[in-house]
Formats: C-alpha cells, sequence, structure tokens
C-alpha cells in the first residue's frame, strides 16, 4: 500500500514568484517570472497539469491513494481540486490554499486540510498566523506546511503545536533537507500528531540524482530524530518528474538496503494512511512493462 503525501494538480496555472506572474505556456514550460523554465514533463503538451494523467502515473506506479497540496507559483486552485476529488473520492485527498486573508469556515469544511506556504509568506512570523491554526484543529483538519529554512520558523511552530494540540500537521519537504538546521523541522514531529513527509526529496538532492543515497541516510537520520512512525513519502508531481519518472520517486526507497522492509511498509504508506485516514484503498494491479 503505496500513499504519496505531496503532490500537485493544476486546471490552468495562473501563479506568483514574489510580485511576478508563473504562466503556463505549451510542451511543459512556463514563464517562470520572466524566465522560462521547464516546469512539467514536455508530454504535458498544453499547460494543464490533469487528474486523469495523474492517476494513470499512479496506477502504472501502483500508487493508492495521495495528497494533493498547493503552492503559490501555481495559483489557487481550490475549485480545481474539488472537482479532482469528487471524481476520485476514495484516492485523493485536498488542501485548500492560505494567502494570508481569511477563509470561511464553510469553505474550509470543504477540504480534507490546509496548505500553508509558510517559507513564502509575506508575514514570516507564524505566530501572526494562528487563526489559520485555530481554525483548521476547530474544523477537524490537517494542516500541510511548508516551512522556511532551517530554523527559521521552528520556534514559532513549537509554540502553535503546543497551543493546539490537537492539530494534525505535515511538515513538507523533509524539513527542506539540505538546508542547515533542517533537523529542527524533524525534530517537531517528536509532538504527537506532526508528522513530516518527504515530497520533493528528489529534487533537493538532484545533483546527487538517482539512487539518491544522501536522502536515504537523510531518511535515516530522521528516524533517529523522530522515529519511524512519523515519516511519510511524498513525490512532490509532476515538477520532479521532469528529472525522473514518477516510480523513480519511489523506486529508490523501495530498492535501498539501509531501510528495513517493515520501514519501508511504514514510510511509504502505513504511516499516511493513519495520518490522513485513507480508507477502502487497494494496490493498482501490476501491469508487466515493455522491458521486463
Amino acid at each position: 500500500m503505496v500513499i504519496d503525501a505531496h503532490l500537485h494538480l493544476w486546471d490552468k496555472q495562473l501563479g506568483r514568484v514574489g510580485e511576478n506572474k508563473v504562466v503556463a505556456l505549451k510542451d511543459g514550460k512556463s514563464d517562470f517570472g520572466g524566465e522560462i523554465r521547464q516546469m512539467m514533463p514536455p508530454y504535458m503538451l498544453d499547460g494543464r497539469n490533469t487528474v486523469e494523467m495523474l492517476i494513470s502515473n499512479m496506477n502504472y506506479a501502483r500508487v493508492s491513494g495521495c495528497v494533493v497540496t498547493q503552492e503559490y507559483i501555481d495559483g489557487n486552485q481550490d475549485h480545481y481540486l474539488l472537482e479532482c476529488r469528487k471524481k476520485y473520492p476514495k484516492r485523493i485527498k485536498v488542501c485548500c490554499l492560505y494567502e494570508e486573508k481569511e477563509i470561511k469556515d464553510e469553505w474550509i469544511g470543504q477540504f480534507d486540510g490546509i496548505k500553508i506556504c509558510a517559507g513564502r509568506l509575506k508575514e514570516q512570523n507564524l505566530l501572526h498566523h494562528k487563526e489559520i491554526f485555530e481554525k483548521a484543529e476547530r474544523l477537524k483538519k490537517f494542516i500541510s506546511i511548508d516551512m522556511a529554512d532551517g530554523d527559521a520558523q521552528t520556534d514559532a511552530m513549537e509554540q502553535l503545536i503546543e497551543t493546539y494540540p490537537n492539530l494534525r500537521i505535515a511538515i513538507g519537504h523533509f524539513g527542506m533537507v539540505t538546508a542547515d538546521g533542517w533537523e529542527k523541522q524533524i525534530a517537531l514531529a517528536k509532538h504527537e500528531h506532526v508528522y513530516v513527509e518527504s515530497g520533493g526529496i528528489t529534487w533537493l538532492f538532484h545533483k546527487e540524482f538517482y539512487p539518491y543515497p544522501s536522502a536515504v541516510r537523510a531518511i535515516r537520520t530522521a528516524i533517529d530524530i523522530c522515529g519511524i512512525d512519523k515519516l511519510m513519502w511524498g513525490s512532490d508531481y509532476p515538477r520532479t518528474m521532469t528529472a525522473i519518472t514518477y516510480d523513480m520517486s519511489k523506486d529508490f526507497i523501495e530498492k535501498t538496503t539501509e531501510l528495513s522492509e517493515e520501514e519501508k511498509i511504514k514510510f511509504l504508506g502505513e504511516n499516511a494512511r493513519a495520518f490522513y485516514g485513507f480508507e477502502e484503498l487497494e494496490v493498482p494491479e501490476k501491469i508487466r512493462n515493455m522491458v521486463e
């Protein structure tokens, strides 16, 4: 049972980086604040990153469920994500996007969680955003949060965790593992309802490339800090698929000898199933491909 705890979808990409626009072009490219970047694999011809293509990739890689987060660089995709979950209600959990303004309880109630791009907030002090944490706990939603590099926000985060002890929090990008002080983000998962997901870990170690031995060593370090039961796999689809396939984003975990089989089972799916509350998931059928 494999569950992807961190990926992205959009119908029309219309986001921003700082004050500059991010707009999808064609052949997987985007205008990224004035620079042309390969934002998606080139077979995403029309700039749309659709749920149908995702499900096809999930079926091939035998991924049972997923959590769709959001990012400012893609633009707010709230409406599209509700459509996606309606099509695949058992396999997909979705987050609404926090944009430093009030979100009505009625709107939050339609989603499974709330995404906070904390490293991109104009107001970087997380204590100034405590209202959204209070709402998430009261409405029994999880928070998916990508924090600023290192320990810049960990003290404030610790205070919020203690203030809202029943709030489920998933820390993204494996604590920005290649930045100094990343271990302090991982240590937050010592709290009962705080977990860490590895979305983007292949991006952070992209210079090393597959099979990412340093990423595996970082997972071992995180296990020493907070335990295997608090760690979850994420792909950061589709951006990381500009360098590797979706299957490769978990394949290096499945094949490493540095993790036990029990640790792999927990990391790749069982921990996420417990944290996000997935039910009735099925394992996609294995289809032998042409090189096997």
